[in-house]
């Protein structure tokens, strides 16, 4: 029988792209085989579990835009507009960034990819940090004055999170978003640590509150509840495997790839759900109200009475 460590080493999410001996690029052979992108690089399975997901989402969102946008028209929340605005365009930006997983192993596209990779996780950074910053003003977090301070609050945080990527990437060539088959950079490994580790401490941080006397301050809802641990669970999980990856190893790669699926293919899901879901649900009630009022109004039912 084989052992824990070859099975992990033999799973599709511990796949290690190879490396040109020429161009220090990981790939697949010399040059990409640009008919079988969706095979190559990371694994064909690793590229379905990435774009299946995040292609649903963005038909259903395609499917429901109309009623949607009626909703959204009719309730006239610029909280809701505004996150439903940016949920479309991350989305959008994280299904190519889905997609187009074969640049990191195409040589030449370095550069497009490292940019496509930024604009994606800087925007799913910022949906994540504005919706904590939301939900940490509990009852007062509404109207324009709740969302123009949690957008100044998220823009400030994500700017800074953008400038030290783009300095370690562009200024000190820190290979950030490309995971290649070379020796264990711990660089690139601890600063990914300290991200994952800064996250899992706020989203600990709410954990704690939700069973403290300051549990008042959260939004009554159970949902919210259940959104900050998965992702304090998603969070925890990628710090422990870049802490392991600074020395390499099958399973770390294994775990890492896995926080990297279900952050990138349900992430988006898990936000409608969470954030959007109810909107769209109370709004579908009120207007059924709306309807039957009017219809009770006009006798369709004094029949009932009789």
């Amino acid at each position: 029988m084989r052992s824990f460590e070859e099975e992990v080493l033999l799973s599709p999410l511990a796949v290690v792209p190879a490396v040109d001996a020429n161009t220090g690029v990981a790939g697949i052979g010399s040059s990409p085989n640009f008919s079988g992108w969706l095979s190559n690089c990371r694994g064909l399975w690793y590229n379905l579990a990435l774009i299946v997901p995040s292609a649903l989402f963005v038909a259903f969102l395609a499917s429901q835009a109309r009623k949607s946008l009626t909703k959204l028209s009719y309730g006239r929340s610029y909280i809701m507009i505004s996150y439903y605005g940016l949920l479309w365009a991350v989305s959008l930006f994280n299904l190519t960034w889905c997609v187009l997983q074969y640049w990191q192993c195409t040589p030449g596209r370095e550069l497009s990819w490292n940019l496509l990779t930024l604009l994606t996780t800087s925007g799913l950074l910022f949906l994540e940090i504005s919706l904590v910053a939301f939900l940490l003003q509990g009852n007062q977090a509404s109207g324009l004055e709740a969302l123009t301070r949690t957008f100044a609050i998220s823009g400030v945080i994500v700017a800074v999170d953008v400038f030290l990527k783009s300095l370690y990437v562009f200024g000190f060539g820190v290979p950030l978003f490309i995971d290649n088959g070379t020796a264990a950079n711990r660089v690139k490994w601890g600063l990914w640590a300290i991200h994952k580790l800064l996250l899992t401490a706020v989203y600990g941080i709410i954990v704690f509150m939700h069973h403290s006397k300051w549990k008042e301050r959260l939004p009554a809802r159970p949902m919210f509840y259940k959104y900050i641990v998965y992702m304090f669970l998603l969070n925890a999980a990628a710090l422990f495997a870049c802490g392991l990856l600074g020395n390499g190893g099958g399973f770390s790669f294994w775990l890492y790839n896995l926080s990297i699926i279900c952050y990138h293919s349900f992430y988006p899901p898990l936000l409608y759900i969470t954030f959007l879901a109810d909107f769209f649900q109370e709004e579908d009630l009120n207007l059924e109200n709306a309807y039957y009022s009017e219809m009770k109004d006009a006798g369709f039912f004094d029949a009932d009475w009789d």
